[in-house]
């Protein structure tokens, strides 16, 4: 193991077993040091709201994770969910994974409320313990298709059109049985259909004899002699390698991990991934990948367009922290904070760390921003889990949501500044590349999976977050603002039909916003298909250029704002 690797494993030994009373002590003053310094002014008014609608929308979801006193790693993941449309109504559905329970899908009735449609549809998971789940429409034929994580093997579900599914992994031998994270459906080869890429996380077995794993207590905490009992680091185990599925267009899968070079060069360890998003970053038309891996370094496949990848990320500066650390990198979102044309990454990490955004610089590399962007100090003592860049008031630039919540029940034993439930954290965007957190008036939560979309098509991004052993809430945005938007479905012909991996440039005079149409990002979830544009106060959009992942080039002028645009692929460029 590399130094740097080692550092990091120090660092967050403080949160499982304190090796000296100095380490108590510097993790004491640092606190101390944060009390002392400023932070930054929030606005005096702020126009973001959000509403707890969780019961009056008929959702009664909670989630379980089978623990019974044993201290099993997968009970501290918790699981995602999806926002989508699965019977092409117009509305998004929902759908939430569980752990030792069914998971649920519940039909969007349009009218605010949800009603469960799980013993119809066939997609409850039933006998596995669940994570996360990643939405596509993988044989292009008009219906999203739904490919579940498990710890154990994964499952993919085809929709038939007619309100139900079909378990066809074993057809299309896509059943990873290692202890699978995330996902996402992304078209890395450009034939029209989309491919999966699955994030495994660490090989561990149930039926494997596990030294128990100690806390000690705070330092000067009357239980002194005695230590808890809490879950081991995962430095303990060995990392589980990903695995890449290409589509082969007739229903069917090939891995080709191997094939593709989707492997870490530089060492003889696997990662441990958390989270993953494909997002095209240098802009030359081929999806490139982005894995947060768990103490390790995090990868940056990038796509040569040949078939296969180069894993490049410590070239790029956006492996490590600032300063030299491999974090614990759990949720990732990749967007264009700063409106320059490039995609940028964020990664929520541990508590002792800071959350990361990562700027693209443009020319292949990234740079760590954290803290000039007023997003370090203020994630320090907050463990991040599920995450999104999101236009919260329509103002034009994107916010960041963050989820929080730690892993350990008895965290309060053993630290006098750090707490189990976490209040989660939103982050406004002030248009001149820094933050300020807006605070929600939340109680504190164990977070995990945070889902992005206008639910209710009001033309506002909603979220819902998932929690490890409690029940969901889903938060309707009613922020008062008159700022206006623009929402886009895009539909592929020559490209995947869902239109993945589109990039789409919006233009007002001489301003521009860039997004990217992809799905898979946060924590073990999926997000709303359709593209969301805040506008601000102007009311026509000057232009609209979409690429297409087929290299078309589509131009739409003189756009009306506050609508949803269904735009289809043109079969050559106009």
């Amino acid at each position: 193991m590399d130094t740097l690797a080692s550092n990091t494993l120090l660092k967050r030994d403080s949160f499982y077993t304190c090796r000296s009373g100095w380490l108590v002590l510097i993790t004491a003053i640092s606190v101390l040091l944060l009390t002392l310094t400023p932070l930054p002014a929030l606005p005096i008014e702020s126009p973001i709201h959000f509403t707890d609608v969780t019961d009056s929308a008929g959702i009664h979801f909670k989630h379980t994770d089978g623990a019974a006193g044993e201290f099993h790693l997968p009970e501290t993941l918790g699981a995602g969910g999806a926002f989508l449309d699965y019977n092409n109504d117009g509305s998004l559905d929902l759908y939430l994974v569980n752990s030792a329970a069914p998971s649920i899908l519940y039909r969007n009735n349009g009218n605010g409320t949800f009603t469960d449609v799980t013993a119809f549809t066939g997609v409850s998971n039933q006998g596995s313990y669940g994570h996360g789940v990643a939405c596509g429409d993988y044989n292009n034929d008009g219906y999203i298709d739904l490919y579940v994580t498990n710890f154990g093997a994964n499952r993919l579900y085809h929709n038939n059109g007619n309100g139900t599914f079909t378990d066809v992994t074993a057809k299309s031998d896509t059943g990873d049985a290692r202890w699978s994270s995330s996902a996402t459906f992304f078209d890395y080869n450009n034939d029209g259909y989309l491919d999966l890429y699955v994030v495994n996380y660490l090989n561990y077995k149930l039926d494997a004899t596990y030294p128990p794993c100690f806390e000690t207590p705070a330092f000067g905490a009357t239980e002194t002699t005695e230590k808890v009992r809490g879950y081991c680091h995962p430095k303990h185990f060995e990392g589980a390698p990903d695995r890449l599925y290409r589509n082969n267009g007739d229903g069917t899968f090939t891995d080709v991990t191997k094939a593709a070079n989707i492997r870490d060069p530089g060492s003889m360890f696997h990662g441990k991934g958390l989270g993953v998003v494909a997002a095209d970053f240098d802009a030359d038309g081929n999806p490139d990948l982005y894995v947060a891996n768990d103490d390790t370094p995090n990868y940056l496949f990038y796509n040569k367009g040949d078939g296969t990848f180069a894993e490049i990320a410590i070239l790029t500066g956006c492996a490590y922290s600032a300063d030299g650390i491999a974090q614990a990198g759990m949720g990732v979102d990749a967007g264009d904070y700063n409106s320059d044309g490039f995609l940028d990454l964020f990664v929520t990490n541990f508590s002792y760390e800071t959350n990361t955004l990562y700027r693209n610089n443009g020319d292949g590399t990234f740079t760590d921003v954290s803290y000039k962007a007023q997003l370090g100090e203020e994630s320090y003592l907050s463990l991040g889990f599920g995450t999104g860049f999101f236009d919260a008031d329509n103002d034009g630039h994107l916010d960041i949501f963050v989820a929080n919540g730690h892993i350990f029940p008895n965290v309060e034993r053993t630290t006098d500044v750090l707490s189990y439930k976490q209040p989660n954290q939103l982050f406004w965007n002030q248009g001149d590349s820094t933050f300020a957190e807006i605070p929600l008036g939340e109680q504190p939560t164990v977070s995990r999976g945070t889902l992005f979309g206008d639910y209710d098509n009001d033309g506002d991004t909603d979220l819902l977050i998932t929690q490890l052993n409690d029940k969901v809430t889903l938060l309707q945005n009613e922020s008062k603002t008159s700022n206006n938007w623009l929402r886009l479905k895009l539909i592929g012909t020559r490209s995947n039909r869902d239109g993945i991996g589109a990039r789409i440039t919006l233009t007002i005079g001489a301003e521009s916003q860039t997004r990217e149409v992809h799905l898979g990002s946060s924590y073990l979830s999926s997000n709303d298909p359709r593209v969301l544009f805040g506008v601000g106060q102007e009311t026509t959009v000057d232009q609209l250029k979409i690429r297409w992942q087929s290299g078309i080039v589509q131009i739409l002028e003189n756009l009306a704002v506050n609508q949803e645009l269904v735009i289809t692929e043109p079969l050559s460029n106009e």
